[in-house]
């Protein structure tokens, strides 16, 4: 078995993204707040004992950002695996701020994760995150072929959606082993 360390992302500064009025994804270019830079920091202090061999990433800025906190500690190489991208909350991209995803997440959490039986939401069923998720981890396993650990750093529901975990806090580690993967 491969030891697989999931980690959430550092805490986003969303100000600029709000005074810009950025829609939907481009809300995904906020990086870290100085708080966040160091709750990455911390986390790559835990994981820089473990012997990990391989570093993947989300490719959106606070989860590289992390990512670079976690590298400088483990002199890993960061390799970006687009499906660990956060949940989609709206698939049309129109989203325009926080409030409207916090609604979304609501009507998500209010139906379990998943769409009604016979509806279509705009936001992305946990399935389907568990499902992408889970590909770029067993692929990450598939790469390694040195006895050590990978380390993924992610996001809030996409290890929700692997470990059944619904809350992780910024710079978290969770720990799973390669068998657990679905």
């Amino acid at each position: 078995m491969t030891a697989i360390y999931l980690v959430r992302h550092g805490e986003a500064d969303y100000e600029l993204i709000d005074k810009r009025h950025w829609p939907g994804k481009l809300a995904d270019l906020a990086p870290l707040t100085p708080l966040g830079i160091e709750q990455a920091a911390i986390a790559g202090e835990q994981l820089s004992s473990l012997g990990a061999v391989k570093l993947i990433s989300s490719p959106f800025t606070r989860t590289m950002q992390t990512a670079s906190e976690i590298s400088c500690r483990t002199s890993l190489a960061i390799e970006v695996d687009l499906d660990l991208h956060e949940w989609l909350p709206d698939d049309t991209f129109r989203w325009h701020n926080l409030a409207e995803v916090r609604a979304l997440v609501a009507d998500f959490d209010s139906s379990g994760g998943e769409w009604p039986p016979g509806e279509r939401r705009v936001w992305e069923p946990l399935s389907s995150v568990r499902r992408r998720a889970s590909a770029a981890l067993h692929r990450a396993v598939a790469s390694v072929t040195d006895d050590g650990s990978i380390i993924a750093v992610c996001h809030e529901m996409v290890i929700r959606s692997i470990t059944g975990e619904v809350k992780t806090r910024h710079g978290e580690v969770r720990y799973i082993d390669s068998g657990q993967l679905p």
